[in-house]
């Protein structure tokens, strides 16, 4: 009863995150606000998380989880990198898309409040540095990068073509729906990376 007590006290804050995140885009996040929104006290908070930094680790590992990271990976770690290359991007756009509002307020947050908010983005961006890495990698040894790109230079174009503001250049900046900026930078990586079939 009390860990089923504690999770849904975790989760109302974490909910008031979002809601803060959401709401006021522009203003840094208040724990006294998160407090009164979650109904806890801000101790409450200190408590469940240890820290502000603690608060946004947990709300962007729940983002990853919540928008689809499980299938994401899936996805990228199929057997065949050029398919892996194709679906993983469709993935993470539509990662993206499930909390465009919330991650558009980290990132921006992220320059204002590096320590809790900055570190979180940081650590976000340095798994998928490691992923793209990694695909970039497994591209070179199944032969498709094409001739003259190297697994440093694949690896770059992937974080390039994966990252967030790619995804709301073309969701945001030129109106297009998930599934469209999905096949276009799908495209584009492909293209750009890969031999021609």
């Amino acid at each position: 009863m009390r860990a089923k007590a504690a999770d849904q006290t975790r989760r109302r804050i974490l909910n008031a995150v979002y809601q803060r995140l959401v709401d006021a885009p522009s203003e840094q996040v208040s724990m006294d606000k998160v407090a009164q929104l979650a109904e806890v006290s801000r101790s409450t908070i200190y408590t469940v998380f240890g820290s502000r930094a603690g608060l946004f680790n947990a709300l962007g590992m729940d983002l990853l989880h919540r928008g689809g990271f499980t299938d994401m990976v899936t996805a990228v770690l199929q057997p065949e990198a050029r398919r892996g290359l194709r679906d993983g991007i469709t993935a993470n756009v539509h990662m993206y898309a499930a909390h465009r509002d919330v991650l558009r307020a980290l990132f921006s947050m992220a320059q204002l409040d590096a320590d809790a908010v900055g570190g979180t983005v940081r650590r976000l961006e340095d798994g998928r540095t490691q992923g793209m890495n990694d695909l970039a990698q497994r591209l070179h040894d199944q032969g498709a990068l094409r001739d003259g790109v190297t697994v440093d230079q694949a690896g770059h174009l992937l974080w390039l073509h994966t990252s967030f503001d790619a995804f709301d250049l073309l969701f945001t900046g030129r109106s297009m729906s998930p599934a469209t900026v999905a096949t276009l930078l799908a495209y584009a990586a492909e293209h750009a990376l890969c031999r021609p079939v």
